[in-house]
């Protein structure tokens, strides 16, 4: 009898896959959850894939998407005469291994009655749970991918939040009070928790309210829009509160949306505030657009101060905004990973330490100007030279002494004061 073995999934192997899902699927059996572009996206995108092979056929694929602690098995196919010889058990024990390997704490499935792999499953300790019903959403219809369009938005790529390098502590608080209870409704329901509509983050320039903002929507997978206070600046007197509102009228059109608002602080701002009189205006119209916005499912308005303390004290208030986060300078164990972010094939070629304790008072924005920086006069250096050097400490702490920091002492201070004054947290 031939001998089967597993191996990694290799791109030269996508026709013979597709066959083996095709062979694998009888002709009334339901259509799976996850469709074949998917799968070998998923593949191709080097998520966990094992094959069986005999020789040089492909008789059997099993294939996981991973995010974080949680995956998803989505495919188990087997060549129609290489069924029922434990390929099937094989191959899920394999990719069990190896999400086990990555932290993945809790692998699940999805499957139609009866299709190929039910018993794999089973056999590999997958227990079946009754009373689950699968639900879907389907994409957007053309008429909201032209609205989105219009009101410039978009959907961004996957992947964000855990691009998304140090800043734990901040994360972690992101993550239980927005992420959590807008991607587990029915959960947060049972215990009374209601969704967040509108969060405030807060810090100095550069501590990544914006990608965090970006990161929270492409988790959610909901359209990311920004509001650009300065456009609405453009005009004056009531024109600024006229386009104002007929922004949040077309966003209330779409099925779901982050609204995000950079330096509210230009359009938020007391309106005891002389220099500010001119704002007032819209100041007034955002306070009263804010509560239809929450009126609606599936939307969440993320502002962004970096001074929180200039807000209109009504705009503050719980009833529109459900909590205010402080997003500051990142510590050491922030900045070391920050540093590992942007160096790249350079993190193995320095002194990790020496760049994190030089960089104390940098924000992750300044890291990566400084990793950038420093790139590229290692990049400069062996073009004129040719000797074959790689980047190293020196050239990082050289572009770290002449980036000037944004933070600076007093920012800091200010920082930790409106801490204790408006987080809510």
């Amino acid at each position: 009898m031939p001998v089967w073995r597993l191996r990694d999934f290799h791109d030269e192997d996508l026709d013979q896959a597709i066959r083996v899902w095709d062979q694998s699927r009888r002709d009334d059996e339901p259509p799976p959850v996850f469709g074949v572009s998917e799968v070998m996206a998923a593949a191709r995108a080097k998520q966990p894939a094992v094959v069986a092979v005999v020789g040089d056929e492909l008789v059997g694929m099993a294939v996981a998407h991973a995010q974080g602690e949680r995956a998803w098995v989505l495919l188990v196919a087997l060549a129609a005469h290489w069924r029922h010889r434990g390929i099937g058990s094989a191959l899920l024990g394999e990719l069990e291994r190896r999400l086990r390997a990555a932290g993945v704490r809790r692998i699940s499935a999805l499957m139609p009655g009866g299709a190929t792999g039910r018993s794999a499953l089973e056999n590999s300790g997958f227990h079946a749970r009754d009373g689950l019903t699968y639900y879907e959403k389907p994409e957007q219809t053309g008429a909201d991918a032209g609205l989105l369009a219009a009101v410039g938005g978009r959907v961004l790529s996957g992947g964000l939040w855990h691009a998304v390098a140090g800043m734990e502590r901040e994360k972690q608080i992101i993550e239980r009070r927005i992420v959590l209870p807008l991607t587990e409704p029915v959960l947060a329901d049972r215990y009374g928790v209601q969704p967040p509509q509108g969060v405030i983050l807060f810090g100095p320039p550069g501590t990544g309210k914006t990608s965090f903002a970006k990161a929270v929507a492409s988790r959610l997978a909901w359209p990311f829009v920004e509001l650009f206070p300065s456009r609405l600046a453009a005009d004056t007197g009531d024109g600024m509160a006229t386009a104002l509102r007929e922004a949040f009228t077309e966003l209330a059109e779409l099925a779901a949306v982050l609204l995000f608002i950079d330096e509210v602080e230009e359009i938020a701002g007391a309106r005891g505030e002389p220099a500010l009189r001119l704002a007032h205006g819209v100041t007034n119209e955002l306070l009263k657009l804010i509560p239809g916005f929450r009126e609606g499912d599936n939307r969440l308005l993320i502002c962004a101060t970096n001074s929180v303390r200039s807000l209109d004290p009504a705009f503050l208030r719980p009833g529109r905004f459900d909590y205010v986060i402080p997003i500051g300078p990142p510590d050491a164990a922030a900045r070391t990973a920050i540093w590992r972010r942007y160096l790249g094939p350079a993190a193995g070629s320095v002194d990790l330490a020496r760049l994190v304790d030089a960089s104390d008072m940098f924000t992750p924005a300044d890291i990566e100007f400084a990793a950038r920086k420093g790139a590229q006069a290692a990049f400069e250096h062996e073009l004129a030279h040719r000797a074959g050097r790689p980047a190293g400490t020196g050239d990082f702490l050289t572009a770290i002494s002449s980036t000037r920091p944004t933070l600076t002492e007093q920012a800091v201070r200010d920082f930790e004061e409106d801490i204790v004054t408006f987080s809510r947290m």
